[in-house]
């Protein structure tokens, strides 16, 4: 891989993975039509992963830091709580102990909801991963895909304004997003945009349709940061190819940062239709391309 291509890559992952015009569907363009290789090394993969982690980190800090720390707290009231259980089994009942209470503000509601949305997005890209991988090497799926990711964003526009904020989300509305985002693992399906349209149909406020769809996204992320790990090759360290990696790791950051940063403008002002042509025009070339070169 050469400087250029790290830094064009880093680019494509900076725009496509925050923007609600599906990253994965971009990479099957970018292969097919264009012809450009878009396999990389598993480290910089990594890398890439990374820098998406940093950007949400850093438009977030407040609430990722709130949700860390929180989360820290729940998992020693669980094991405070395991403790207390085992030992009551040998009381007499009136020297038993209460259980601490664990969902005791909003941020520790808000950790168990991204859990839950986790849960079904796992699942189901097991579930999809052959369909996954097979379908990025033709343009028939990833363009009926993003199709319909247009018609999607035509209907976030449309969306009335919701009052749902972390006090008020329930944990059925989390795992109806978890299987939204789970969907959305098909190349040309938005994550951001299909997340952010089902968070606005469940009543979400926009800010926190924006947030929830992006700290969400972290478990995934970190998920596939560690399943990439496991096939790291040291050789991918030798020459100028870290050097390399590593600008492409800052471009995609530096791009993924403001990328967030329009979403938030996006959803204000209602701009989703402006992504919803792109996707739709993408998505049409993309099926008269499969056809026309089969």
């Amino acid at each position: 891989m050469s400087l250029w291509q790290a830094i064009i890559m880093g680019l494509i992952q900076g725009l496509t993975e925050f923007l609600p015009v599906s990253s994965s569907g971009h990479l099957a363009i970018f292969k097919n039509i264009l012809g450009i290789e878009t396999e990389t090394g598993m480290l910089y993969d990594v890398l890439l992963h990374m820098a998406t982690l940093i950007a949400i980190c850093i438009v977030y800090w407040k609430d990722v830091k709130e949700l860390f720390v929180n989360g820290c707290c729940m998992v020693g009231l669980c094991v405070i709580d395991l403790g207390r259980f085992i030992g009551n089994r040998f009381k007499k009942q009136e020297e038993r102990r209460e259980y601490e209470k664990i969902l005791t503000t909003p941020y520790r509601r808000f950790v168990l909801m991204i859990l839950i949305s986790t849960v079904p997005t796992g699942i189901l890209g097991v579930l999809l991963e052959k369909v996954i991988g097979s379908a990025a090497d033709v343009l028939l799926l990833p363009g009926i895909c993003l199709i319909i990711t247009a018609v999607i964003l035509f209907i976030a526009d449309r969306v009335s304004v919701g009052t749902v904020t972390e006090e008020t989300a329930n944990y059925k509305q989390s795992l109806i997003i978890g299987i939204a985002q789970g969907i959305a693992t098909l190349p040309g399906i938005s994550r951001s945009g299909t997340t952010i349209t089902t968070c606005l149909l469940n009543g979400f406020t926009k800010e926190f349709a924006v947030k929830y769809s992006f700290i969400m996204s972290i478990p995934a992320i970190l998920g596939a940061m560690v399943l990439e790990l496991k096939d790291f090759d040291a050789a991918e360290l030798s020459g100028n190819l870290i050097l390399y990696y590593l600008a492409g790791m800052v471009v995609a950051g530096v791009v993924g940062y403001i990328c967030i940063k329009t979403m938030l403008v996006v959803v204000k002002k209602n701009r989703f239709t402006i992504f919803s042509i792109y996707c739709l025009i993408a998505g049409i070339v993309s099926v008269i391309w499969f056809f026309v070169h089969r």
